[in-house]
This record gives C-alpha cells, sequence and structure tokens, in this order.
C-alpha cells in the first residue's frame, strides 16, 4: 500500500495529453476475446483495472502484447482454454463481468465470482441477466455467476431494465454473434458504449444505432481481428481541468473530443468556470468568476447527474471539491449511487462548509478554507477528489490507498508534478 504526500496552496499550471477512455478498454480488451484472430488497441491507458483485466485474460490462455509506454495492446484468442478465471482477480474488478459473453460464445460456458470494483453503492446485474437470458443464456447464481448457452445464442428484442453501460456492452458483445435480429432498446450510449461498437463493426460485427438509445444488431457467423484506437478519457480530462479550476491554476488538456464536454462545460460554468475550446484541446484559464450562477427564478442552484449525455456521475466527486472553492451555495443531487456522497465528510474535517442532507444529496457552501489532514482514498472517483482538496488545502495532507486512484488515473503523481503541484508517492 501506498500514499501520496501532498502539500497544497500551489496552482495547477502547464499542459497534458488526455489519457484513453478507461471506461472503453475495458469492454474492448472483452471484446477482442470474440475473435480468434489479433486485435491491436492503441491508446490504451497504464492503470489499475487495465492490469487486472489482462491478467484475467492472460489466465484465460489467451495471447496479450502489452506495451505501456506506446500505449498499445495486441490480444490474440486463438484459444480460450478456461471458462472460470481466478476469483481474486473478479473481485478486484467490476468490469471483469464483461468476460462473460466473450466466454460464452468461444467455450459455451462461463463461471465468475461476483465482480468486485468500488463501493459507491448498489450496482446491479439485473441488465446484465435480463439481456442474456433474452439471448438465450442460462444463469445460475450463487458463490459463482454460471452462464450457459446449451442450444447456443439467438436474437431477441432487449428492453434494458435500466440504461446500463456495462450491460449494453455485454449484451451488444453477445448478440454480434447469436443467430437472427437483436433489438437492444434502453440501451446506454455513452462515448464508450459507442467505441465498443465501432470495434465490434470493425471485426466484422453488423450494428445499427450506434450513439443512439436503440441498437440492431444482425448476427455473423464470426468475427475477424482489427486494429481501432480508443477515444480520450472525458472524465480523466474533466478532473483536471475542475482541479486547475478549484487551485485558480491556468491548465489545457490536449487530444480531446470537445463535443463530449457540452454537458460538463454546462455544469462547469454554473460554478463560474468556463472552458476554452479548441479543435482538440480544452483550457481552463486562471482568470475565472469561481461565483456561482443563480437560478434565474429563484431557489439554490442544482448540479445533479444522470445518463448520457447528462452530467456523468464519476465527475460529481471533484466538482463538489470545486465548488467548496467558489463563492455561493449549491445543491449537489447524486441520483445514481447512494454512497457516492460518503467522501463529504472528509471535506467537513477538512474545513469545508458542507452539509450531507441524505445519501444523495450535499448542499456545499464557499470559498472555504481547507486545512491538511490524513485520508482514506474510498474509490477511484472519491480519491482523486479527496487528492484535489488536498491540493487546494493549507499545510500538509497523506492520502492513503493511493492505489484506488492509480485504478483509473495513469501516473498520477507525475502528472500533477509535471503542472507544479508538490506531491510525492510514499510507503501508506
Amino acid at each position: 500500500m501506498t500514499a501520496l504526500r501532498v502539500h497544497g496552496g500551489r496552482p495547477l499550471c502547464g499542459t497534458l495529453e488526455a489519457a484513453g477512455n478507461k471506461n472503453a478498454a475495458l469492454p474492448l480488451l472483452a471484446a477482442a476475446l470474440l475473435t480468434d484472430e489479433p486485435v491491436r488497441l492503441e491508446n490504451v491507458p497504464d492503470i489499475g483495472d487495465v492490469r487486472v483485466l489482462l491478467e484475467l485474460i492472460t489466465a484465460a490462455g489467451v495471447s496479450v502484447s502489452w506495451e505501456p509506454t506506446r500505449r498499445t495492446v495486441e490480444v490474440q484468442a486463438r484459444q480460450v482454454s478456461s471458462r472460470e478465471l481466478p476469483a481474486a482477480l473478479y473481485g478486484r474488478l467490476r468490469a471483469g463481468v464483461l468476460l462473460a459473453a466473450p466466454l460464452l460464445v468461444r467455450v459455451g460456458e462461463a463461471v465468475m465470482a461476483p465482480p468486485g470494483g468500488d463501493v459507491i453503492g448498489r450496482r446491479r446485474l439485473d441488465a446484465h441477466l435480463e439481456g442474456l437470458e433474452a439471448l438465450g443464456v442460462q444463469v445460475d447464481l450463487g458463490e459463482r455467476l454460471r452462464f450457459r448457452a446449451p442450444r447456443g445464442l439467438r436474437g431477441a428484442d432487449i428492453f434494458l431494465p435500466e440504461a446500463s453501460v456495462t450491460a449494453t456492452e455485454q449484451v451488444l458483445m453477445a448478440a454480434v454473434l447469436a443467430r437472427g435480429t437483436t433489438r437492444i432498446h434502453n440501451a446506454a450510449c455513452e462515448p464508450h458504449v459507442q467505441d465498443v461498437a465501432r470495434l465490434l463493426v470493425a471485426m466484422g460485427a453488423r450494428i445499427e444505432g450506434i450513439g443512439s438509445n436503440t441498437l440492431a444488431i444482425t448476427g455473423v457467423e464470426r468475427l475477424h481481428g482489427a486494429s481501432y484506437r480508443i477515444g480520450s478519457d472525458f472524465c480523466e480530462a474533466a478532473s483536471f481541468l475542475a482541479l486547475a479550476a478549484a487551485t485558480g491554476g491556468d491548465v489545457t488538456v490536449r487530444g480531446v473530443e470537445p463535443e463530449h464536454y457540452r454537458m460538463i462545460g454546462r455544469t462547469l460554468r454554473r460554478l463560474g468556470v468556463v472552458l476554452e475550446a479548441g479543435p482538440d484541446w480544452l483550457r481552463v484559464g486562471p482568470e475565472q468568476p469561481r461565483r456561482v450562477v443563480p437560478e434565474r427564478a429563484g431557489g439554490m442552484p442544482v448540479i445533479d447527474d444522470g445518463i448520457w449525455p447528462q452530467f456523468p456521475s464519476d465527475l460529481m466527486s471533484v466538482t463538489i471539491v470545486l465548488a467548496t472553492q467558489v463563492s455561493g451555495t449549491v445543491l449537489f443531487f447524486e441520483k445514481l449511487y447512494e454512497s457516492r456522497m460518503a467522501f463529504v465528510d472528509r471535506l467537513v474535517a477538512m474545513g469545508a462548509n458542507a452539509v450531507i442532507c441524505d445519501p444523495h444529496r450535499a448542499v456545499i457552501s464557499g470559498p472555504s478554507t481547507l486545512h491538511g489532514m490524513v485520508l482514506q482514498s474510498p474509490d477511484i472517483r472519491a480519491g482523486i477528489a479527496l487528492l484535489g482538496a488536498a491540493l487546494c488545502a493549507r499545510g500538509e495532507s497523506l492520502i492513503r490507498n493511493a492505489e484506488s486512484i492509480d485504478r483509473g488515473y495513469a501516473d498520477i503523481t507525475g502528472i500533477l508534478q509535471s503542472l507544479g503541484a508538490d506531491v510525492e508517492r510514499t510507503s501508506g
């Protein structure tokens, strides 16, 4: 276990390159098992979750060639030798459940431990189970999750109970090799879901409606190899832009798709932070109002999240930290996960003027002077938020369990140091 030692009070300044999208890299690596030919992925982030998934894939007998410095991975599943992979690895990664469809296709069965990952609230598998069952999969729930398709996969008309990102990706991977036609209604349409669909098309799948909430898939007999470049991670990039604003800095992120930031930019404007945009870059400059914009009709301003294209839940935590450093009062309403707000009590201990109303809502009034303290990172997004609070705080902070941040942010220490932060990694 390691920790991050932070001396706060320095504005973040500089330029960085956006990393590949974490939430695209994981399902794309799983999709590579759907063919016995090589699949080459570019712009793969070197983060903890990618490393764990590559361990799972390797444990299945699949050949993996990874060059972290060049951000490329080549996967060739000439044969898949195991249908049951190490439970300990599944317990470290929620995205491990995405191997169910590829294992079903390749070996007819998938046996796995319940997925792990961040504890941010109830994260049901109902949409996965209902979607796969509609395609002819038999699901047995117990200590292990067991998926079987004794009669093969067949197309179906599916309405997902929620617009789940991973369930949409799961059903999509199964449907492309099912007999007949599948329609997925209430599908998630985030940029990383679109990446999965586009890789599958590059591999020979027939998919219509990419980018919409209804996907139409015509099953094919086999898929072939392909090369694909993963899009940039808008949550990672927006995290650094929010932290730049919170510290009064000046940060430019290059290699982004500005159209992904429409709602993000609108939400930051509510806090008096304006994004400058170019063809492939975004900037938070140092001269920002940093004042909450009131509601036109009166009442307390509200920042809430939702499914794409609404404001992403993964950015709520870091935006709450930004709100502690701007003038005014705002209500945050986290609609998706009942434990996302739990970290706010640590901000209160650091000096933030905040009230946790219930598991889904918190009121933040700023600006607050934060002071350093010893903190424990509970998950990826709360971890980067607490790290941001430490960057704003007076004095020294120690953030333990830094590995939780590493799961979603590559070389976090090196990037922050390049932006002028006084941060170092130490033993926990």
